[in-house]
């Protein structure tokens, strides 16, 4: 790989010379495989070294053929780079109870399923994208990993600052200029300048101050890159903490880790990941709390903004956005586990399932941003009939007692994931089917007897019609 000289001279600068020869050996060589898996989907033992500051990452010795491994369709694991993975250590400090928790720039949706992963129960996570065909991937994604208390968006974040002291922990992964994915990305190599740089510092700053009134006062802000120079990283962090008000927050770390902490010369805080140091990609991140401004909310991120408050908020946007009162098959409650602690409605023609200790939030999001997923779609109703959706299928509260079940060998299992016609066993009953692979839900399929129509989402298909020679897999 061939480093952009005006990099070179830029990084040697203010890193040093052993720093920086060592980085630039590091980005010579290939960059590590790393997953992490599901365990409320599988929780088996995979092959591979632990990622350190994840309980549940792993490095894989090779990488296998994801594209066609079904359980990785069915949401068992992500991969995901693992730098990345630290900020399980920062909620693991300091989220001690339920929280409304804001994944700013969260396509395509590696921290948002892991974040979702860790927060306590009882905690809502809205995931939120700009870029709307990556909006579409992130809500995949997260509805793949099957909970039921996420709302996603299509908004861009000055959308937010009008949602005032919402949420109790914002992770603000900003767009960047990428250096910390030179290994990984010949086109960020291509495409940096010192130029760029410029541009994202600012950008990084105006999208911290559309969001910070979003933040209560007292909450947290995880502030992350995957770039290298100062100008994004330390100097921003030093900028929030002035500019906006907030305390620049420790994260335990063990010298083993290989983490870094401030080359910018300052005394704060913050985490670097530099490939020669850790077995992962360039990343940085640093942890503050919004200054408590105001006496009657403590400064502490378990502090929930009263409900009756939040309802009574001026709202704006989507018009007659109350509950619809669509009538529809109540049996297809028996669908969802816990179908009690949700509330059920109809949106266009689709039934949708929401937590009801979070419909305060869910009907202010809906007034105020453009949601394209929230909790779980349970089906879509035709006629007199209600179709299973996908978004169920996935479910971790799916009621697989709701449908027959059949087993797909791993051929079947292709051919259905790649949305292609499939037959099923004559003993199967006609009606919906929940399709499984290693008995982990794949989704639904309709049996009328001679053939089933693969339910399968057109757009979500493996769309590659040959199947390699050599095959592995994570189990």
């Amino acid at each position: 790989m061939k480093l952009p000289s005006e990099f070179e001279a830029r990084t040697l600068e203010w890193m040093g010379e052993e720093t920086y020869r060592a980085l630039e050996a590091a980005l010579q060589t290939e960059p590590p495989v790393s997953i992490r898996v599901n365990r409320t989907k599988r929780n088996e033992e995979v092959t591979g070294e632990p990622v350190p500051w994840a309980d549940a990452g792993v490095y894989l010795s090779q990488r296998p053929t994801f594209t066609f491994d079904p359980l990785f369709h069915a949401g068992c694991y992500y991969v995901q780079e693992a730098s990345s993975m630290f900020v399980e250590q920062v909620l693991r400090t300091y989220i001690t109870g339920p929280v409304v928790m804001l994944d700013l720039c969260a396509a395509p949706g590696g921290k948002s399923t892991h974040v979702r992963s860790l927060l306590p129960a009882g905690s809502l996570l809205l995931a939120n994208e700009v870029m709307r065909n990556r909006s579409q991937v992130l809500a995949e994604n997260l509805i793949k990993w099957g909970d039921a208390e996420v709302v996603v968006t299509n908004n861009d974040p000055a959308d937010f600052t009008s949602l005032t002291e919402v949420f109790d922990v914002v992770l603000a992964d900003v767009p960047c200029s990428g250096e910390g994915m030179f290994r990984k990305d010949p086109v960020a190599v291509e495409e940096w300048s010192a130029d760029n740089v410029q541009i994202c510092w600012q950008r990084q700053r105006r999208i911290l101050v559309d969001i910070w009134p979003a933040l209560k006062p007292g909450g947290l802000l995880i502030y992350s890159t995957c770039t290298y120079n100062k100008e994004e990283d330390e100097e921003n962090v030093a900028w929030i903490a002035g500019e906006l008000g907030a305390e620049i927050l420790k994260v335990p770390v063990s010298s083993e880790w290989g983490i870094i902490g401030n080359l910018a010369g300052q005394d704060f805080p913050v985490y670097r990941f530099l490939p020669h140091r850790v077995k992962g990609e360039g990343f940085f991140l640093a942890v503050l709390r919004k200054n408590a401004a105001t006496s009657h909310v403590a400064p502490c991120i378990r502090c929930r903004e009263d409900k009756e408050k939040m309802t009574k908020r001026k709202r704006k946007g989507e018009k007659g956005n109350s509950s619809q009162v669509t009538p529809f098959p109540k049996e297809v409650k028996s669908w969802l586990k816990q179908a009690e602690d949700f509330r059920f409605e109809v949106r266009g023609t689709k039934v949708i399932a929401f937590p009801n200790a979070h419909l305060p939030e869910y009907d202010l999001f809906r007034q105020e941003l453009k949601v394209i997923h929230a909790g779980v779609t349970i089906g879509e109703l035709k006629g007199k009939d209600v179709i299973p959706d996908h978004s169920l299928a996935m479910s971790t509260l799916l009621n697989r007692d709701g449908f027959p079940c059949f087993e797909l060998t791993y051929e079947q299992a292709i051919a259905y994931l790649r949305k292609e016609a499939i037959t099923l066993d004559a003993s199967v009953p006609r009606g919906y089917i929940l399709l499984t692979y290693k008995d982990i839900p794949l989704g639904f399929a309709k049996n009328i007897g001679n053939r089933a129509n693969n339910l399968y989402p057109q757009e979500w298909r493996i769309r590659s019609g040959y199947l390699p020679e050599e095959l592995s897999f994570v189990w």
